[in-house]
């Protein structure tokens, strides 16, 4: 079964990769505008609690 956390930050980072590559004011690298900003930040805190629950499933 695939992990949905998972499937939701690769989601997010693809979306903003997207924007990134069409907005002449973002790069791939942050974000300039506050829809980047927005992308950036949703995917930054699913990219966040996917690697927490990783880390607390290696500690068991």
């Amino acid at each position: 079964m695939p992990d949905d956390l998972y499937q939701r930050y690769q989601t997010a980072h693809r979306a903003f990769q997207a924007h990134a590559t069409s907005c002449a004011s973002c790069t791939r690298s942050g974000p300039d505008c506050p829809a980047g900003q927005r992308l950036f930040e949703a995917f930054a805190r699913l990219q966040d609690a996917y690697l927490t629950r990783l880390n607390q499933r290696r500690k068991r």
